[in-house]
């Protein structure tokens, strides 16, 4: 069947989205023509990358877990949730913690549908159809939902790179400076490889522009925080369990996350 003969009011199927493509790589049905267009030729680039968009998701359950479990964490903000076919923050987080509050936020027209659907398990989870360069927008939204004034973890998987530094930091200092103590930022990022430089351009001639960065310039979104050991590690060396297989060298080390805990 024709993927696109299905869109939805107000969505143009010929314009890729970063959320359906992502969606694409990960095995999933919500995407169109463009999308699986754009997804292959960036994968023509660079094949790992639906590679490290599984690990990312694989990171995602892995730090979700601990944060629900060991650090005690029962509210959740995502920001750019996306439309992932795996596990979602809020599965995961209400397996370790029944009473966990999920918000995700996005602005995607097909990722809030999917979003708005996990509505009908879970009265704890909330969507916000959110622009995250209104962070202050979305502060309030997630305060009226299910209030800020307790410790929240903010999910920030594969958008930073989708940002200009300027914006990218003024995001997260706003987020984090208007949480409580022993908050926490979760953040995944693209590296800066000649394999990956080759995928940003084709991002940036759709109108998406990515900005490529060392470790230690992701790293600087965390200054400020308490590091989580390991630390700002490629995706698969973060907490690693059965569950992540081996990986070659250049896809373990093209995606870097990292955890910090506002003191």
């Amino acid at each position: 069947m024709d993927h696109d003969e299905k869109a939805p009011t107000g969505i143009d199927p010929n314009v890729p989205s970063i959320a359906r493509v992502y969606d694409y790589w990960l095995g999933g049905k919500d995407n169109f023509a463009a999308d699986r267009e754009m997804g292959d030729r960036v994968k023509a680039a660079v094949p790992e990358m639906p590679l490290m968009a599984y690990h990312n998701r694989l990171f995602l359950r892995r730090v979700v877990w601990f944060l629900a479990g060991e650090a005690g964490i029962g509210r959740f903000l995502d920001l750019g949730a996306g439309l992932p076919p795996m596990e979602n923050v809020h599965e995961v987080a209400q397996k370790a913690r029944p009473e966990a509050e999920v918000v995700y936020v996005d602005n995607d027209p097909v990722a809030l549908t999917h979003a708005r659907a996990l509505l009908a398990t879970t009265g704890n989870t909330h969507v916000v159809d959110g622009d995250l360069y209104e962070p202050e927008r979305i502060l309030a939204e997630a305060d009226a939902l299910m209030g800020l004034d307790q410790p929240i973890a903010v999910m920030m998987l594969a958008m930073l790179h989708f940002m200009p530094d300027k914006d990218a930091h003024r995001i997260v200092r706003t987020v984090m400076d208007a949480l409580p103590p022993e908050s926490y930022l979760v953040i995944s990022h693209i590296g800066d490889t000649p394999q990956l430089r080759k995928a940003a351009s084709f991002y940036s001639a759709s109108g998406t522009g990515a900005v490529l960065r060392s470790p230690e310039r992701i790293a600087e979104f965390l200054d400020g925080l308490e590091l989580v050991p390991p630390g700002v590690v490629p995706l698969p060396e973060w907490r690693p369990d059965g569950s992540v297989p081996a990986l070659d060298r250049m896809t373990g080390m093209a995606a870097i996350c990292g955890v910090g805990r506002k003191r």
